[in-house]
């Protein structure tokens, strides 16, 4: 007995690191489908020691899986995932079309489980940003403990979060500024080769990107309603691994000690963090593992209830692929999805 389960952009960044994460994790699917649009159709992708044709997303029959992995951006999200719902399969979207959607939760396994059960509503479960995953996972346990009041962040993020072609792109420029080619920025709004760009996606109305409204919004639907958060988010010139600088007001009184105690305890976190060896995790070091890590611990002097602490996680994994299939995970160890016997592997 297994599940049934098509990956939809398949072709992707994010799209094969699903596939790669369900091998990884060996998770019981019997049937696995790569579905893409109509110009990859015929074209291979890879799922474990096994290579799969991509399927077309207009002719694909979504009646015939179980859960679907979308991964395929907004505007293809919001036309399809109503309809792969109601073919009668279970949608986790990784786009930002449905995650602020009252009737659809909004869902970080290790921090609001739980929520997968407001999938009867639409049939639909949303990933949450990339940013926004690997914070949650830090701040929810120390909210359950003293109560979180306030969250200021800057992230510093990877060009990955904007797709291959963003990594082409800082590629090019960093390759072309030593044969002196002139860099030219199409992806990106400005040169990001040894440069930081203070802007993920568009400028709204209060100054702020909407990359930093995503990550105040999305935390208060995840953790608590009660949580004030500011963001600064920023694009780094690294290829993968989003990384955090963390300060946080509690409401009840926490050591750096006791928050490091708490923290190794806690689901899906590494603690890596002595400043006297020098151990703490750059974003170099997180590529391809599944933990979101957390470095140099320390209360805030500024502030009677303080904490400041690194975050930093493979940004295709927690905060995309690997929180997916979680989410899948849930659903079958709660019984959600019933899977039939298999058929042959598509």
């Amino acid at each position: 007995m297994g599940t049934r389960i098509a990956v939809v952009g398949a072709t992707g960044n994010v799209g094969r690191e699903l596939l790669n994460i369900l091998d990884e994790r060996l998770f019981p699917a019997d049937e696995v489908y790569a579905v893409a649009s109509r110009r990859s159709i015929g074209k291979e992708v890879s799922y474990g020691d096994r290579t799969l044709k991509c399927h077309d997303l207009e002719q694909f029959d979504f009646s015939k899986v179980d859960v679907v992995l979308m991964s395929a951006g907004g505007s293809v999200s919001k036309v399809w995932s109503p309809k792969i719902a109601k073919a009668g399969a279970i949608v986790i979207d990784n786009s930002s079309q449905w995650r602020m959607d009252p009737d659809v939760p909004l869902v970080v396994p290790e921090v609001n489980a739980d929520a997968v059960l407001g999938y009867e509503k639409k049939g639909i479960i949303a990933n949450p940003n990339c940013s926004t995953a690997q914070l949650v996972v830090a701040l929810k346990p120390i909210h359950d403990a003293v109560g979180i009041k306030r969250v200021v962040v800057a992230t510093y993020q990877s060009v990955s979060g904007k797709g291959k072609d963003a990594m082409d792109e800082l590629w090019n420029q960093t390759r072309g500024v030593f044969v002196n080619d002139e860099p030219t920025a199409e992806v990106f709004p400005k040169e990001i080769a040894f440069n930081l760009i203070p802007q993920i996606d568009v400028f709204m109305d209060d100054g702020y990107t909407k990359e930093e409204w995503k990550m105040r919004v999305e935390t208060k639907k995840i953790v608590d309603e009660s949580i004030e958060l500011v963001a600064t988010c920023v694009r780094v010139p690294v290829f993968v691994g989003h990384s955090e600088a963390v300060h946080i007001e509690t409401i009840g009184h926490m050591t750096a000690d006791e928050c490091r105690a708490l923290l190794r305890e806690s689901p899906g976190l590494m603690v890596v963090d002595d400043p006297k060896e020098d151990l703490y995790i750059t974003p170099k070091e997180c590529v391809g593992e599944w933990a979101t890590y957390i470095s140099r611990i320390r209360n805030d002097p500024t502030t009677e209830n303080g904490l400041a602490f690194w975050c930093v996680s493979d940004n295709l994994r927690k905060g995309a692929a690997l929180n997916a299939v979680q989410i899948a995970e849930e659903l079958l160890n709660r019984g959600i999805i019933k899977p039939e016997t298999a058929k042959a592997l598509s």
